[in-house]
């Protein structure tokens, strides 16, 4: 097990209304020092979620939101913030509802998966949602979402779609796509 870097100094170098950045200067057990700077969220420290919503054993729910990040329309799963006094599967459920139009009857934890770890402190909850019904919350986006489904059959494919390019969510189908598999509710 590698002795994780000495911490020389830390300090906020920037912030904006949602997120620091934090320099980070450091020893490593080999003498080196560097400097490295992480972008942090501001404190709420309650987390995000992202759900992979089945509607049948072979199809995913997917949103269409602006990004302005990539500037664009974007393909991606249903996601969001944990709200305070809210756990994992209540947030799953409130977001898919208010995103995707969809409650479910069964929510199931799968993972935890960060972004970008070498630059990003975040991360977020992976949650497997079945037995779908139609239902949808008042949100906080800015214009309603588009719905759409993929065919777990069709990941490969979804990889190559220029409006689909958010890697955790690509792996949390994945994910969703093989324990599915395991289980024996999707056939391959």
């Amino acid at each position: 097990m590698r002795q994780k870097p000495t911490v020389l100094a830390r300090e906020i170098v920037a912030t904006s209304r949602l997120f620091c950045v934090e320099e980070l200067k450091l020893r490593f057990s080999n003498g080196v020092e560097r400097t490295y700077e992480r972008l942090v969220s501001k404190g709420t420290g309650h987390g995000a979620v992202m759900i992979v919503a089945m509607l049948d054993a072979e199809h995913a729910v997917l949103v269409e939101e602006y990004c302005g990040g990539t500037d664009a329309y974007e393909l991606s799963l249903p996601k969001g913030l944990i709200e305070p006094g809210e756990d994992v599967l209540a947030a799953a459920e409130r977001e898919l509802m208010e995103e995707a139009g969809y409650g479910a009857r069964q929510l199931e934890h799968l993972t935890e998966l960060s972004l970008s770890p070498g630059y990003m402190s975040q991360r977020i909850q992976v949650v497997l949602a079945t037995d779908l019904y139609e239902e949808r919350l008042e949100g906080d986006e800015p214009e309603p979402m588009g719905v759409e489904k993929i065919n777990l059959r069709e990941l490969s494919a979804l990889a190559q779609n220029p409006r689909f390019t958010e890697g955790r969510a690509l792996a949390a189908l994945y994910l969703a796509r093989d324990l599915l598999t395991q289980r024996g509710v999707f056939l391959p």
